[in-house]
């Protein structure tokens, strides 16, 4: 389990072995709301946290993450 922070707005999620699942775009009490086919724009609106939640981001609790690094955030793999 990870503690998820504002300051990991902007990362990619990725799964255990890698593969990018999209980019967080907004962290809320230990969620971070990621999507899952972000453009251009909202990358960028992300890495500097203008970027809020929308009803298709994908919601993905601390306790599903495995690390959180520079510029990702690994699932476990056990999920």
């Amino acid at each position: 389990m990870a503690t998820l922070t504002t300051e990991d707005e902007g990362k990619v999620l990725v799964d255990a072995v890698g593969e990018k699942l999209g980019l967080v775009k907004a962290v809320e009490r230990n969620v971070a709301y990621v999507d899952p086919d972000p453009g251009i724009t909202d990358a960028i609106l992300a890495v500097f946290g203008r970027e809020d939640a929308d009803t298709d981001d994908l919601a993905v609790d601390g306790e599903y993450i495995e690390t959180v690094s520079e510029g990702e955030i690994r699932l476990r793999e056990d999920i």
